[in-house]
């Protein structure tokens, strides 16, 4: 800028950098702009050097942020001023201020091709700058042939001529009709002969374009290309001010490179050699250097050479060179290094048969998948799956497994899901197979999808030599104390069918193995239930003659005294009707209830997705293939299938790509049942809706394809639903008030109810009514979670005006993908929202959610489950561990203790219960008082990280009314906000929309502890 003689610019300048804050900014920044408007309108007394200086200040305020909205006219006019400095700050400010659309813009057309055509070439570049920044279709096709003849003019010079290339390169790319295919193929093999460096640049970015647009044209270029890189590699004619760092105008070789890529292949035998002569003197001539400037300049270069080398698909010797050189680059510290050789080895897994090369260097590649590095441990993640075969699958698969426990869990459904795919194509013996992805369900079974198990279900039902092995196993898992859900239904699916096979062995009697499945039922949530059912029947009918022991205690639970005969979930209701019935046939039970039937041979879905993802390229990891149809994260997922009239399956929630059912598959997967919602086998309550107001059908459930016969596990969804109440049942505190008289759309299930089972479980539905179903699945691991929205359309007419925005509290991070403004019919939309919690608080987020149906307009506020609990996790601690931080925690306010009263009675078992659902683990025995609990929980978050608190809850057995809690941490927010939450919860009742009677006060129970006892340690004075 040229700023001699304006005072008042520097003036200004210097005034807006000693503002003391930003409001003192805004104010001297509206004084000046209302002075130049003033001035602006009393045109006629304002020099060109006013003008001049008045529109620098307005570009300079259009820097700060500021917007300016006038004066566009005096700038366009100073480009048409005869000398140099009004016409620069006119062309400059124009080329800032004005986009393509602008219709000054067509004020200033003439003028721009006149200084383009004209002598002057100090104006040429000016108006060249110009076009070329702002483009534009009138632009284009105004000034285009001009631009054209001043690059292939023989008497201009370089400088106007390459900023000509580059121009004409914009105006290209905003309209390829400018430039006449036919013609322009000679201009360019014309333009490639250019000594001068710079034109040779922006010739070879104009070329990329063209080639990349249509190669067949352009032939005639490539052996000037292959000159020009030799001309580079052999460093010939190279000026000094182009060699960077000592290489030969690195720019130039890149983007020559990159123009070759667009030929399909190079046919003359002396021209292919010439150039595979240079790449290989660009491979052996790069290595790791000290100096990053020159790293980058020549790793640029190096990279582009590969997959020139890759696109032309080299002889075998220079492509084991390649992998030989990629092996050196992943062995380096430098992180960029090893992810580009990284990528680059996957790369070329895809296009050449380096297999066994790259296999060499398997123990490396290794070592980068446990980086701390997450996209080097992706990249290392998508080479292991490539280059695996049948050769290296068990000891890549093992590594895959062993590296679960320590992985980011960003990663896990991604590395699970690779690793069950590996397994299953290239398993050596089928039991390895079961074994492998046993290990992966127990290891990360919130993070598998249910395509897994039901493979392993698969395999073993059409092997009968896997099965008494694989019942073993399942048996082996089951004994377990803390078994991941998944895990139990492939097991008891296995032990309910094939558990007769053990018969023999110790500890495998029907009566054990019944035991064994049974102790996992009240932790189970309701989708998997009925597979426990079908489960128990199928021991009975192994057992005949009848077990009258093990009969009565089945019976028992198929009957009304474990309320399942009349739960409201009716598959549930179902089979353990079904199941009684049957049970009670005697021996004829079994050829109604026999093994299930061979698995007719289909294409795993697991292999097709992963064919699926070989035509993608190395930054396409598993995890994006699942939003890879549309522009936002949200993944809209749409029913093809018509209306049956059938009652249908509500929303599914499930995180792993949705499948839309096999067009293909003849077999009819309809449901029978409306399969509802319910919690941990307390009983709920829905409207019923006729059959076709769920229009979800088999959308998101019936994949028998890969499941289980019988099994109910095709819908995946419910459990977690939480626990819906009738209509007449309705909490106020549930739904955050809303001020629109319009809603008349009365929600399906009390929404209380549903918040509070999502507080407690990680998915299911938070509300809905007849239009839309709105469902959370939640993954938490430490201060972060991610949650997915699933949104229904219930109906066959779209959702309009739909909108969803996230009201966080203070001291939550929350960001929500973009929502599309219409769901389309009988189709579901998943839109990731991912959460970091900042510090402790039992604040809660809502969301405000409206959509319009027809002429409803419904707008509601739901509050979203990322509450306090979900940044726990339990902390089981010894007497050692224990004592010496309580002791350290010496009042308030890091130790805080409270009489609570009206307490909701309970008995110590169900307190016990109540904490542990709520990530705070029972220490039993710490306390020798055996009405008292101790209990820990480490709680997470961006601000504290990891803390430990500390919570201990005496109780009296004569008055469960009350009870005196003490807590402790090492952050007195915390202790507080820890408090006050475990009190809501003694205090309220969750599961039942209504507010609690209080109870009388009554005195604090005095806690009866020895007086030696080391446990005397817990006890404050009140």
């Amino acid at each position: 800028m040229a700023m001699h003689g304006m005072r008042g610019l520097s003036i200004f300048i210097s005034d807006i950098r000693n503002c003391q804050n930003k409001e003192q900014e805004r104010l001297r920044v509206d004084k000046e702009l209302g002075n130049i408007r003033n001035r602006f309108k009393k045109e006629k007394g304002l020099t060109p050097y006013d003008k001049k200086k008045y529109v620098w200040k307005m570009l300079y305020i259009y820097m700060l942020g500021y917007d300016v909205d006038f004066g566009h006219m005096e700038a366009v006019s100073l480009i048409s001023a005869p000398k140099y400095p009004e016409k620069q700050v006119g062309y400059i400010v124009t080329s800032c201020l004005l986009n393509e659309n602008h219709d000054f813009l067509r004020l200033a057309i003439n003028t721009v091709r006149n200084d383009i055509i004209g002598q002057n070439e100090t104006f040429q570049c000016l108006a060249l700058t110009l076009v070329g920044n702002i483009g534009g279709r009138e632009f284009a096709e105004s000034l285009a042939p001009d631009v054209q003849k001043l690059l292939l003019s023989s008497s201009c010079r370089p400088l106007v001529r390459k900023k000509a290339a580059l121009c004409l390169l914009r105006l290209f790319r905003k309209n390829p009709d400018v430039v006449n295919v036919d013609g322009w193929a000679d201009r360019m093999t014309q333009l490639l002969d250019e000594r001068d460096l710079g034109v040779l640049t922006s010739s070879m970015s104009l070329l990329v374009a063209l080639v990349s647009n249509n190669h067949e044209a352009y032939w005639t270029c490539l052996p000037k290309c292959v000159k020009i890189l030799e001309r580079l590699a052999r460093n010939q004619d190279v000026p000094q001010e182009y060699t960077y760092y000592g290489i030969p105008s690195p720019w130039l070789q890149v983007k020559t490179m990159r123009a070759l890529q667009y030929f399909p292949t190079i046919e003359d035998p002396n021209t292919r050699r010439t150039l595979f002569e240079v790449l290989q003197w660009i491979l052996m001539g790069t290595d790791v250097v000290k100096n990053v400037n020159k790293n980058n300049a020549s790793h640029a270069v190096l990279f582009e050479a590969l997959a020139l080398v890759m696109h032309l698909d080299a002889e075998k010797e220079m492509m084991s060179q390649c992998v030989a050189l990629l092996g050196k680059f992943i062995a380096v510290r430098e992180p960029n290094i090893r992810y580009l050789g990284l990528e680059n080895m996957t790369r070329m897994l895809i296009v050449a048969d380096v297999q066994e090369s790259i296999k060499r260097h398997q123990a490396q590649i290794i070592t980068s998948l446990k980086d701390p590095d997450i996209s080097i441990c992706r990249r290392a993640l998508d080479l292991l799956y490539g280059m695996c075969d049948i050769t290296n699958a068990k000891d890549i698969v093992e590594e895959l497994l062993q590296y679960l426990n320590s992985a980011d869990f960003t990663m896990l459904e991604e590395l699970s899901l690779k690793a069950a795919i590996l397994a299953e194509k290239f398993a050596p013996d089928l039991s390895w197979y079961v074994d492998v992805i046993l290990q992966l369900i127990e290891k990360a079974g919130d993070f598998i999808s249910d395509d897994i198990w039901f493979h392993v279900v698969q395999f073993v039902t059409n092997n009968d030599d896997l099965q008494p092995y694989a019942a073993a196993k399942a048996k082996e898992y089951l004994d377990k104390p803390a078994v991941d859900e998944k895990m139990v239904k492939v097991c008891a699916y296995i032990l309910g069918e094939y558990s007769h096979l053990l018969a023999r062995r110790p500890g495998c009697s029907p009566k054990e193995i019944f035991s064994i499945i049974h102790e996992k039922l009240p932790s189970v949530s309701t989708t998997t239930i009925p597979l426990l059912l079908s489960a128990y029947a199928k021991i009975l009918m192994h057992t005949q003659p009848p077990d009258q022991v093990l009969q009565n205690q089945i019976w028992t639970i198929f009957t009304k005294e474990l309320r399942y005969e009349s739960c409201i979930d009716a598959e549930i209701q179902q089979r353990a009707v079904e199941y009684f019935a049957l049970s009670r046939k005697g021996a004829a039970v079994m050829d109604i209830l026999g093994e299930m039937p061979k698995f007719p041979e289909r294409q795993s879905s697991l292999i097709k997705k992963a064919e699926d993802a070989e035509a993608d390229t190395a930054e396409q990891s598993a995890l994006k293939l699942r939003a890879q149809q549309q522009p936002s994260n949200a993944l809209v997922v749409t029913d093809q299938h018509p209306s049956n009239g059938e009652p249908l399956p509500v929303f599914v929630g499930q995180l792993s790509v949705v499948k839309a059912p096999n067009m293909n598959n003849t077999e009819d997967h309809s449901s029978t049942e409306q399969v509802l919602s319910q919690e941990n086998g307390n009983l709920s309550q829905v409207d019923q809706q006729p059959p076709s107001a769920d229009p979800l059908s088999d959308l998101l459930g019936p994949l028998a394809i890969e499941g289980p016969p019988g099994a109910t596990v095709q819908y995946e969804n419910s459990a977690v639903s939480g626990l819906e109440s009738g209509p007449d049942v309705v909490d106020g505190s549930a739904i955050v008030p809303v001020e629109v008289g319009t809603n008349t759309i009365q929600p399906i299930g009390n929404i209380a109810v549903r918040f509070h089972a999502l507080c407690l479980k990680d998915s299911g539905v938070l509300y809905e009514d007849p239009y839309i179903q709105i469902g959370i699945k939640a993954e938490w691991r430490a201060h972060q979670g991610r949650l997915v929205l699933f949104l229904g359309n219930k109906n066959t007419s779209p959702l309009v005006s739909v909108q969803a925005l996230i009201l966080p509290p203070a001291h939550l991070k929350m960001e929500l993908s973009l929502v599309p403004d219409t769901i389309p019919p009988r189709a579901q939309v998943q839109c990731p929202l991912e959460v970091v919690n900042l510090r402790p608080s039992r604040d809660v987020a809502v969301l405000d959610f409206s959509y319009k149906f027809g002429t409803h307009m419904v707008n509601i506020k739901l509050r979203l489950p990322a509450v306090l609990n979900k940044f726990l996790q339990p902390l089981p601690v010894s007497a050692e561990e224990f004592f010496p931080q309580w002791r350290s925690l010496s009042g308030p306010p890091l130790k805080l203790q409270e009489v609570v009263r009206g307490v909701r009675p309970m008995a110590l078992p169900e307190m016990a219960n109540l904490l542990h659902s709520y990530r705070i683990a029972i220490s039993p025995g710490l306390d020798p008082n055996p009405n008292n609990l101790v209990a820990s929980t480490t709680f997470y978050s961006e601000n504290t990280r990891a803390i430990v608190c500390l919570v201990r809850i005496e109780t009296d057995p004569a008055d469960r009314t009350q009870l005196r809690m003490t807590l402790a941490s090492g952050d007195p927010t915390l202790t507080f906000e820890l408090k006050e939450f475990i009190k809501e919860q003694l205090v309220s009742i969750p599961t039942v929309a209504q507010a609690p009677t209080p109870a009388p006060p009554a005195a604090p129970p005095t806690p009866q502890i020895p007086p030696n006892d080391p446990a005397a340690l817990l006890t404050d004075l009140l």
